[in-house]
């Protein structure tokens, strides 16, 4: 077994591991904190990190790992894993299916796999910049060629003013099909999955943005940060299917 497959294999157990637990508190009543941003954690958040952190640190206890809700650990590494145990904690809070659990494997600060995985869908999508499957069968971003067809989504419609150019946002979605606010995660597993077009993102941090490259580039879409430059050294995204991500990052720039 090589190398990567090795890995995909553990990341299906840590997304099975992380799955058992948020099941248990999906659509209970939980306490929703708020952390120093002013963005909600609750138990789920923090228990989901920290059984697959000590997973990572037992079975690879050389690698470093970075979580949204506990503190870097040997970041340094040659390989880490980038964790969000909950992207789309509003959702989950309010028992909305749009959110799920973002897990990166980098190597020398380069995402090499990326995990959606939706635990009580029981949908586990994996991508490693070549290839990208949903429960071991192979998927592809459909075929947009012109914005007037395409679905947009993006997480916050409120958030687009406070980041980017809300005017020339405004204008885009005039011009495509349909517009939603199906976010989070889920909006980049739509997009992966051939179910919508484009998905916008005008602030990221790195733990909801790592995993999501390799799923989107093994999917045969583009994505890239908001400007149109490298994702990974970026604070946005703009991901969408091939024929149409230039015209978008034209749009809005």
């Amino acid at each position: 077994m090589d190398e990567l497959t090795t890995f995909k294999k553990f990341s299906k157990h840590l997304a099975g591991i992380s799955g058992a637990v948020i099941k248990k508190y999906f659509r209970q009543r939980i306490t929703v904190e708020s952390k120093s941003d002013q963005s909600p954690v609750t138990i789920a958040d923090k228990k989901a990190e920290e059984v697959m952190r000590e997973a990572i640190m037992k079975e690879f206890p050389d690698h470093g790992i970075v979580g949204e809700e506990f503190e870097n650990h040997n970041e340094q590494a040659e390989y880490k894993w980038v964790l969000d145990p909950i992207d789309g904690t509003k959702s989950f809070v309010c028992g909305a299916l749009s959110f799920g659990t973002l897990i990166a494997l980098m190597k020398n600060n380069k995402p090499v796999l990326g995990v959606i995985n939706q635990p009580v869908l029981d949908e586990f999508l994996i991508g490693d910049n070549e290839v990208t499957e949903i429960n071991d069968v192979k998927t592809v971003v459909r075929n947009c060629e012109s914005l007037s067809e395409a679905v947009l989504l993006t997480t916050d419609h409120l958030n687009i003013g406070s980041y980017q150019n809300r005017e020339k946002f405004d204008a885009l979605i005039r011009k495509v099909k349909l517009y939603r606010n199906w976010g989070d995660c889920y909006g980049y597993y739509l997009l992966a999955t051939g179910f919508v077009d484009i998905m916008i993102d005008p602030v990221m941090s790195v733990w909801d943005s790592m995993a999501l490259i390799p799923v989107i580039k093994g999917a045969g879409g583009v994505i890239t940060d908001y400007q149109g430059n490298d994702p990974v050294t970026g604070t946005s995204i703009i991901a969408a299917s091939a024929g149409i991500h230039s015209e978008v990052i034209k749009a809005l720039n």
